[in-house]
């Protein structure tokens, strides 16, 4: 952090931040304070969006995100950084001119790359606090590790469907996120945000609580969420707080660490391909499918294993519903003379039905990408969602 005594503000700025300086709490101090900090927010979408937003408003004075991905039509839901002119562009453009335009007095540093264990400790080092924007395991992992080692706290936040929670991960002082989470949950047992969904204002409620405890850190006010998960159920409104302790056999920051560099995160949390993208030994591609359907489709059963409301949105012509929990009680009805397709929407629970079938003995492909590849590479007039 630059030195707070060099710190100057101009009139402009005295004007713009007036609510904060008559805040005791604050005062001109503060403000100073927030104007030499640095954040590093780790993805620019759904959590990502609120977070940069009000730390730009608030005046933090050099924000850094880290993104590789473009804006796509399904993010605008919930990401509130992006717009409908920026579809197709990369995120950490429609971010930095969002955040510019409505605090040009800030630096946004973008960093447009996947955070891998070769860039972490580099892209990190430089700055106070790093806030966890991400959904996927790997990540998680790899940016608590890294903080540890660096010696800063993690803002983290996480959310899925009407769910979600926040906390302070600070291994000098409290717990880290091994400590909550010493090991990484079986492959494909959590469903992504891409698969369950989010409802769009959640990321919003748990991105200003992670900007809130950024700024918090920064002025040193009030009580950081260290050592404290706050969970919130949208559907309920209701928050609760668990308590979290400091694990003294934790991998990473315990008395006796056997973490003492960062790891291969994607091979430890067996996620083999980037993204949701499940592959399996019994894969078939879209154009695959196609040729077989245009061969001989009536020796083929379509098994579509999302959800009923999912079925509404778009189906596969002439394909069944037996959605993935209640495929194994109805294995019984299933013809095991014939060869099944299985499918859902981007193909990492039918992956999981054709596991379950192929151990009951029965011929079965896991159409590689779901039906949305299958909109993307083969039939447009499918809705993509």
């Amino acid at each position: 952090m630059q030195n707070v005594n060099e710190v100057i503000l101009t009139n402009e700025e005295i004007r713009r931040y007036s609510r904060h300086l008559l805040m005791p709490e604050v005062g001109l101090t503060g403000q100073k304070k927030l104007k030499a900090a640095s954040v590093l927010i780790i993805g620019a979408g759904g959590l990502g969006s609120p977070a940069a937003l009000y730390l730009a408003a608030a005046g933090v004075g050099r924000i850094g995100l880290v993104d590789f991905d473009v804006v796509d039509e399904s993010n605008l839901q919930r990401q509130i950084l992006h717009g409908t002119s920026w579809v197709g562009k990369p995120k950490l453009a429609s971010a930095k001119a969002r955040l510019l335009d409505l605090n040009p007095d800030i630096t946004v540093e973008t960093h447009e790359t996947v955070l891998t264990s070769a860039n972490a400790l580099e892209i990190l080092k430089d700055y106070d606090i790093i806030i966890d924007g991400t959904d996927n395991f790997p990540t998680r992992y790899l940016v608590n590790d890294a903080c540890v080692f660096l010696g800063k706290p993690l803002v983290y936040g996480s959310i899925f469907r009407f769910e979600g929670q926040a906390t302070v991960f600070d291994a000098r002082v409290g717990p880290c996120y091994r400590c909550l989470y010493p090991e990484p949950p079986p492959p494909g047992l959590v469903p992504s945000c891409a698969e369950g969904g989010v409802f769009g204002v959640l990321p919003g409620v748990i991105g200003a609580i992670q900007a809130t405890e950024a700024i918090k850190l920064i002025i040193g006010q009030g009580e950081p969420l260290i050592g404290r998960l706050l969970l919130y159920d949208a559907l309920s409104m209701r928050f609760r707080e668990l308590k979290l302790r400091k694990n003294p056999a934790c991998p990473v920051c315990g008395e006796n660490p056997t973490i003492r560099e960062l790891i291969d995160y994607e091979a430890f949390c067996g996620v083999p391909i980037h993204e949701h993208e499940v592959r399996t030994e019994f894969d078939i591609t879209p154009q695959e499918l196609k040729a077989m359907l245009e061969r001989d489709g009536r020796g083929i059963v379509l098994l579509d294993v999302r959800e009923p409301h999912e079925w509404e949105i778009c189906r596969l012509e002439g394909a069944i519903l037996i959605p993935l929990r209640e495929l194994p009680a109805r294995l019984n009805r299933l013809d095991p003379t014939r060869e099944y397709v299985v499918y859902c929407k981007t193909g990492a629970r039918s992956a999981q039905a054709a596991r379950i079938m192929q151990a009951a003995g029965l011929r079965v492909r896991n159409l590689r990408g779901g039906i949305n590849a299958w909109s993307r590479e083969v039939d447009p007039n499918v809705p993509l969602y």
